[in-house]
């Protein structure tokens, strides 16, 4: 399949602008898709544009990868109901820093036939004048042709509208275009759904100044079948960064993927090649509880995003967890596993602490008559292990690596408990 091809098979096509195809056919072309550096990390809702992107070059097209330094000053409205909160200039610059690692891993930037480019808009935005910038952007859009961006209409027509700082998020993107359109004969954007207006603004420049001929191609919005919000768990927002969302908690999220939505994400957000995917469609029909496309998806995702090591070291940890086998685990296993738990800091003591006044102390009960009942009910673990007696001592000695107990209370509920010592 040529890339539009395989775009359009792997669903991610959800609108172009006229001629598009045929370009991409014809002739290399060149295009961008845009970051913008408005948190310390991008998360799995940016997977799809830089999955994207990475197809763009491994069929010998050009990619660049533009790092908002400057829009993010700014903040888009597309998508959003309020008004972003501004971030300083210090932490932009480290959220873009952040962000250019994360895109090496998916962007080949040292390829010598075809790298990819990886840009700050900061570069241009900062350097031109409000007054330059009016005259040789500004002019070319009316007030009219703004308001009827639907990014900027449903902002206009909220309870609390639009600041003309996000009202002219539109021109700035335009500009952007405009800027790689001149030095690197960039002539396609990609972007999410949302994006339609403001790359259809960038392609209205482009011909007005430029006399020249550019294209959008509009990736769909991921959605669950589930109905609920691609991205986000019950531990909040599912991170590219390991220091925020570890990457056995990254495995886990895609292992987890509805059976509705693994083959969907399959050719969303890997290189596996239609026959492989069609393969594991075909063995989780038959096998459904065994999550063949699950357990590929998660293998593939996780390894991009943190390396094969890191796949390894989460597949070992779940197999340990699943088979209660937790005094066998390693620290950094276990702070792994349990990153997002509630967690606290107990002094280590000679004598040991008695197991009810422990659960009461870290919060896990909240009293030490409760911590009695939830014993004789059969619904406390320690490292994997029921309590059977409500006078049991906990020592440093049975703390894995004399330092973490690991309680579960119930069927679900975790928490670390940190021995500090003296």
């Amino acid at each position: 399949m040529d890339l539009y091809g395989e775009l359009a098979w792997r669903g991610m096509v959800y609108d172009t602008t006229e001629g598009l195809t045929e370009a991409l056919a014809s002739q290399r072309v060149v295009g961008y898709a845009g970051f913008d550096p408005t948190a310390a990390s991008l998360h799995v809702g940016s997977l799809l544009p830089i999955m994207a992107l990475a197809r763009l070059q491994r069929h010998g097209h050009g990619a660049i990868a533009l790092v908002g330094g400057g829009t993010g000053l700014i903040g888009d409205p597309s998508g959003k109901s309020v008004e972003r909160t501004l971030l300083d200039a210090d932490r932009v610059a480290a959220n873009a820093a952040g962000i250019r690692r994360q895109l090496e891993h998916f962007l080949d930037f040292d390829d010598v036939v075809n790298p990819a480019r990886l840009v700050d808009n900061r570069e241009w935005l900062t350097r031109v004048s409000a007054l330059e910038f009016m005259r040789d952007v500004g002019k070319y859009f009316t007030v009219n042709y703004m308001l009827a961006k639907e990014s900027v209409k449903r902002r206009v027509e909220s309870a609390d509208g639009i600041s003309y700082t996000e009202f002219s998020y539109l021109l700035l993107q335009a500009y952007d275009f405009l800027v790689l359109h001149d030095r690197f004969a960039c002539t396609m954007q990609l972007g999410g759904s949302d994006q339609w207006g403001n790359i259809t603004a960038g392609l209205d420049l482009i011909r007005k100044l430029r006399s020249a001929k550019a294209y959008g191609l509009v990736l769909p919005l991921v959605t669950t079948s589930a109905g609920t919000k691609f991205g986000k768990t019950e531990a909040g927002t599912v991170w590219l960064d390991a220091t925020l969302t570890t990457p056995y908690e990254f495995y886990q999220f895609w292992v987890n993927v509805d059976d509705r939505d693994a083959v969907v994400f399959l050719k969303y957000f890997t290189f596996l090649s239609p026959s492989q995917i069609a393969e594991l469609e075909a063995q989780s029909a038959q096998e459904p509880e065994r999550r063949h496309a699950q357990k590929a998806l998660a293998r593939a995702v996780t390894s991009l995003v943190h390396g094969a090591e890191a796949v390894s070291q989460a597949e070992t940890a779940a197999q340990k967890l699943f088979a209660g086998d937790l005094a066998s685990m390693s620290l950094p296993e276990l702070l792994q596993i349990f990153h997002n738990v509630p967690s606290c800091d107990l002094a280590d003591r000679v004598e040991g602490w008695p197991v009810v006044e422990l659960l009461s102390t870290a919060g896990i009960a909240t009293s030490k008559s409760e911590a009695v009942r939830l014993i004789r009910g059969g619904g406390i673990y320690v490292n994997g292990r029921r309590v059977m007696d409500e006078k049991l001592i906990l020592r440093a000695d049975a703390a894995i690596e004399g330092r973490v107990f690991v309680v579960r209370k119930g069927r679900r509920d975790h928490f670390l408990v940190r021995l500090r010592l003296a």
